[in-house]
């Protein structure tokens, strides 16, 4: 298995501290690399509290295939829980009344008995909710005020959305970070260079790995995307700002270090030395649907069904011919039936959109939804394959993560995100507010990704139909239907590999 991996960072600080000084008095952008043995520690779990991280928050994505069933896993809900619970209790009632009866076994004969195998959870849970009527939309509570009820939308009406890429208008996001004040998890992007991979013919390296370390052991992770690019935001994980960082890249045993000095030009450009390897014969896309599957969802998710295989369909048809994986999580709250619900990675096109087709749009009650851990189990524990892939995110939500349950937070699998290479395409739904704006475009900023939100014919009123009014804090967009905004942002994606791949 592929490890992502820390530079020299243990060599001593007079060496970086030396380039500085060469850096000053030559007026030079980048030193010359310094020779020396790299260390590949093992990944280790990400600490607040940690003044310098030194290594990843995460496990290098290692699958090879995803030519597999699909494969359910589940974080049950506290009704869920409680439901067993209660059930547990009337069995041992009835069992505790029967041993009373005349005739009845010994209560230690009846406690020597096999109990009986359990059913798995994850199917057991999925049969019942496939096999039931779906569940109204909860009440959603934004501010202590319920918003008013929305009549459905006809089935066959198109969904519309539009999209901005904040990390293109860079100023204009840092604009709106500024004007909106909400509650979130801070991570200081307003320092940001992007770093360029290269080959030494002059072709794009996309899926290389990068570290970038300072002097005083700060650190952070990152993979470029099929452009062979990635953001680099120092000021989000070395708040000590230091003046000089090593940049390490390395793809398929090769292996390049620069220099990026704070203050320089935007750009970082690094040529991958050595032999540039074989590009793969077809692309390989990994596509996450990660779905708020509360309530006030049901319109969304029921649009989503019908639409995906036309999604598959188009994506196929790509010049690239991508060899896709689809996986799906879903996410309620803490006290619904579920809280997480992780399909993994298949390439049974079918088989998906059976487990698609079983979900339900139920539950929630309060505004803010488990994001936090579903994104964390997206990340974390999804089977992402390895060395040259393409790894999308579609995130779809009406409302922002719970930030008061403690556990997972967005801000740290975020920035595990971009240390595996997965961009994360955030789709606003209908009924987010600002916190939860400002959240998804956070995510989507700092993985490369897009933001993506619903338009109506009137942007108060979803009930209204398609067209091209938000409510969101946007502007410059064009409007198209939401399947045909994804297989775009797909098809742009994959436009950037290399000939050959």
């Amino acid at each position: 298995m592929t490890q992502a991996f820390v530079p020299r960072f243990r060599r001593p600080l007079v060496v970086l501290l030396c380039a500085q000084l060469l850096l000053a008095a030559c007026g030079a952008t980048e030193p010359p690399a310094v020779a020396g043995a790299t260390r590949w520690p093992t990944p280790a779990p990400d600490s607040r509290l940690q003044v310098a991280q030194t290594v990843p928050n995460f496990e290098a994505p290692s699958a090879t295939h995803c030519a597999r069933p699909v494969q359910t896993y589940e974080t049950p809900g506290m009704a869920r829980v409680a439901r067993d619970r209660r059930e547990l209790a009337d069995t041992d009632a009835m069992k505790d009344y029967s041993l009373r009866r005349p005739g009845s076994p010994s209560v230690s004969a009846a406690k020597s008995m096999p109990a009986p195998a359990a059913e798995p959870l994850a199917s057991a849970s999925a049969i019942a909710e496939a096999a039931a009527p779906a569940a109204p939309a909860a009440p959603r509570i934004s501010g202590g005020l319920q918003p008013p009820a929305q009549a459905p939308r006809p089935a066959n009406e198109p969904v519309t959305a539009g999209m901005v890429d904040d990390n293109a208008d860079f100023s204009e996001y840092l604009a709106f970070r500024g004007r909106t004040q909400v509650v979130h998890r801070e991570r200081d992007i307003s320092a940001r260079y992007l770093l360029q991979v290269r080959d030494a013919r002059g072709a794009v390296v996309p899926d290389a790995e990068v570290a970038v370390q300072a002097a005083n052991g700060a650190a952070m992770w990152a993979r470029t995307d099929a452009g062979g690019r990635a953001w680099l935001h120092p000021n989000a994980f070395d708040k000590a700002q230091s003046p000089v960082y090593e940049v390490t890249v390395r793809r398929n045993g090769r292996q390049s270090t620069a220099f990026l000095q704070r203050g320089q030009k935007n750009a970082v450009d690094v040529v991958l030395d050595g032999k540039p390897g074989t590009a793969p014969a077809r692309a390989r896309l990994d596509l996450v649907f990660l779905i708020d599957a509360t309530g006030s969802m049901d319109d969304e998710i029921a649009k989503l069904k019908t639409t995906l295989r036309t999604i598959a369909d188009q994506v196929a048809r790509l010049p690239s011919r991508p060899d896709t994986c689809f996986g799906l999580v879903a996410y309620r709250d803490r006290s619904d039936e579920f809280l997480v619900r992780r399909h993994d990675f298949t390439n049974d096109l079918n088989a998906f959109q059976g487990v698609l087709d079983a979900l339900r749009a139920a539950g929630g009650g309060d505004y803010p939804e488990a994001m936090n851990e579903a994104l964390n189990e997206t990340v974390h524990k999804m089977s992402w394959r390895g060395n040259g892939t393409t790894r999308l995110v579609v995130l779809l939500a009406d409302a922002p993560p719970h930030l008061d349950y403690g556990g997972p937070q967005y801000d740290d699998d975020m920035v595990a995100a971009l240390g595996k290479g997965i961009k994360v395409l955030s789709v606003g739904a209908s009924g987010l507010d600002k916190q939860g704006e400002y959240i998804q475009r956070q995510i989507a900023q700092y993985t490369g990704g897009r933001f993506v939100f619903l338009t109506y014919k009137e942007a108060t009123n979803p009930a209204s139909g398609p067209g091209t009014q938000t409510v969101h804090d946007v502007g410059n967009y064009s409007v198209q239907t939401l399947d045909k905004l994804i297989v775009r942002l797909v098809s742009e994606e994959l436009g950037k590999l290399p000939a050959g791949g």
